[in-house]
């Protein structure tokens, strides 16, 4: 996911996001502990996209509250 449509949710829309995007993760860390999944790669993409995520939140968070 790239920044540019990250910016164009609400910071409610963020906050939901991440948190189903923090399940998503543990999902996939629950399924490479099993052996169920292999690319581990997916892992590193969805948790940059949650960095991203978390980044545009804080700076929404920060802009609403000045």
């Amino acid at each position: 996911m790239k920044t540019i449509d990250i910016r164009k949710y609400t910071t409610a829309e963020l906050a939901t996001e991440s948190t189903k995007l923090r399940e998503e993760i543990a999902e996939l860390r629950r399924r490479v502990h099993m052996g169920e999944q292999q690319n581990t790669r997916i892992i590193r993409s969805k948790r940059k996209d949650l960095a991203r995520m978390l980044t545009v939140l804080s700076e929404q968070l920060a802009k609403e509250n000045a």
